[in-house]
Parts: C-alpha cells; structure tokens; sequence
C-alpha cells in the first residue's frame, strides 16, 4: 500500500546459499537462528568466532538461552547481542533486543538501526532468561498443556477461551504448534534449568509429544492435525 514494487527475481538475485561457514567470513552482520537446544548453539557459536572478522555482529535468535551465556562461548563477547523474533516473524513488527554482558552500545544501536532497516522496533530489555516474551508465554503455553494433560479442557476449548475472553488472535496450543511443541519443551526446560523454579516444570504432555514427533505445523500434527497448506 504505497511502497515501492518489489521484483522477486531481483530479490532471490541477491541472496547467495551456501554450506559449511566459511561463507560469511565476510559479512557485517550474522542472525544465527538454530534450534533451541545449548550443545547445538554452543558449537555453532565456537566455530563461528573462529569465521567470522572480529567486526562482525553475531545476532542470537533464541527464545530463552541467555545471551552473555552464549557471548561467553567466543572470543568477541562484545559483539554479540540476542534479539528475539516473535513467530510468525513476517506479522510481527516488534523485537526483543537483548545486550549481554559485555555487549558494547556501539553493537545495540547499530544493530537496533539494522532491526529499523526492514522494518522492526527494537524494545531493548535486560538478560535473562526468556527476556520478557518467552517469561510469560512458556508458562502459559505449558499451563495451557497442562490442562489438556490433566483433562480439564480440549485444546479446542483452551484456545477458543483465550480468543474470546482476551482477544488474541491464536490460542496458546495453537501458538505452541505454529512455533514448535518441541522447541516450546526446550524452552520451558532452559527456563525450569535457569530458575531453578517449579512453576517452570514442564508438562510430561509436551514431552510424550515431542518423543512422538508431534511437533506442530511443521510435521502435519500438534495439538492439531494440518494438511498440506497448514
């Protein structure tokens, strides 16, 4: 509405795909965005201070991992800063940025002016885990799993609650299969792992379902069942 016509072609033109990643010893800024999982992230982020130019922005993506942690894997803990995409990404106009430890000011404002660039209003909040968003939507996604789990109510009727009483536009369950029950469970663990708290325990549904390969949207079945358009 108003902007300019975008191209396709031009633009997949000037996206370059690569494996293995030696390929970005040169880029400015990298948005890495692995599963939610701490041995995974910890390696990728080891081999990536070994890459990358000293200069270099590395942007964590995680949903409850915190960022000095990771920063602490590398070298350069002073450029890496976490900033927090909310699904689904393309919706969503808002980020979570989040500077860990020794992340300099130099590093969140250039990448709060990166985020601005396409689009995205940074909220700049302190380090720990699950930031603000991820605090509170795991626990009520979990309570929500909870329910179902102990027979109180459908997954149908939990979502159909939240969308009635409070307006939102999705349900819990149904925002836990668009992310990914499975990368819900990890989270709730970091969280659970992080605090040290009970109220972070996590649901043995979403356990039974992660084992089960009940993953959400992107494996056809969740809390629901999905046909090939989702």
């Amino acid at each position: 509405m108003g902007g300019p016509v975008l191209d396709p072609d031009e633009i997949l033109g000037r996206i370059t795909t690569a494996v293995g990643l030696d390929a970005l010893a040169k880029a400015d800024f990298v948005i890495e965005n692995v599963t939610e999982d701490w041995e995974t992230k910890r390696e990728v982020h080891r081999e990536l201070d070994q890459v990358l130019s000293p200069d270099a922005v590395v942007i964590v993506n995680t949903s409850a991992i915190p960022i000095t942690r990771v920063a602490a894997v590398g070298d350069h803990p002073q450029r890496v800063v976490g900033v927090h995409f909310m699904n689904p990404v393309p919706a969503k106009p808002v980020v979570e940025l989040i500077p860990g430890f020794h992340t300099t000011r130099e590093v969140v404002e250039v990448t709060r002016q990166f985020l601005a660039d396409f689009g995205k209003k940074a909220v700049e909040v302190k380090d720990a885990s699950g930031f603000v968003s991820n605090r509170v939507l795991m626990l009520t996604v979990n309570e929500a799993a909870y329910l179902v789990h102990e027979g109180v109510a459908t997954a149908e009727s939990v979502d159909e609650v939240f969308r009635g009483c409070f307006g939102h536009p999705m349900g819990p369950l149904e925002t836990a299969d668009l992310i990914g029950v499975d990368t819900i469970l990890y989270s709730v663990e970091v969280l659970y792992e992080h605090y040290a708290d009970s109220k972070y325990r996590p649901c043995p549904l979403l356990k039974q379902m992660t084992d089960a390969g009940l993953h959400g949207r992107k494996t056809g079945r969740g809390f629901y069942t999905y046909d090939t358009k989702g």
